[in-house]
């Protein structure tokens, strides 16, 4: 008789799929938000971030073999939303508001997947998953620590080169 999987489980199993369509959606759009930015330190940020999100949907997948299932078959909707939001930002703005732009997309982006892997890793808490919520919990550290530089990136260059050169 087969096992039975838990409803909680399956909506673990649900929400990893989604991060890890999300993760694979930023891989292929932040290349070019680096080579939209006018700023340095926000094209170093994306291409910082860039090697960041690679690490993330490594670590689903180990997540994935440890829970023993497979990653594909779910389309994230929400990161395809959010990365098509970013595409009318960058074909409408240009130069240092293009930059602050971007910045606001980006935390958009990182908001959604601190949403998604903080409810994720608490659902693996309850399973008694305590290996799946610890690699769930450095990527949401990392996630954390990124909207936090995008947050000071702003605050200290970005939004005052838009306001000088409006």
């Amino acid at each position: 008789m087969a096992e039975e999987t838990n409803p909680l489980e399956e909506l673990l199993i649900d929400s990893l799929k989604d991060l890890y369509n999300a993760e694979n959606q930023l891989i292929r759009a932040l290349p070019r938000m680096a080579k939209k930015a006018t700023n340095e330190q926000l094209r170093v940020a994306f291409e910082r971030h860039l090697q960041e999100t690679r690490n993330h949907a490594a670590r689903l997948e180990q997540i994935a073999d440890e829970m023993d299932f497979s990653l594909r078959g779910k389309k994230c909707k929400g990161m395809e939303g959010l990365l098509e939001e970013g595409k009318e930002v960058m074909g409408d703005f240009e130069d240092d508001v293009l930059d602050a732009g971007m910045i606001g997309a980006a935390q958009k982006v990182e908001h959604y997947e601190i949403a998604g892997y903080g409810t994720a890793r608490t659902h693996a808490n309850m399973l008694g998953l305590t290996k799946v919520a610890k690699l769930l919990q450095q990527t949401l550290d990392e996630e954390a620590a990124t909207d936090k530089k995008l947050t000071q990136l702003a605050e200290s260059v970005v939004n005052q080169e838009a306001l000088q050169n409006a």
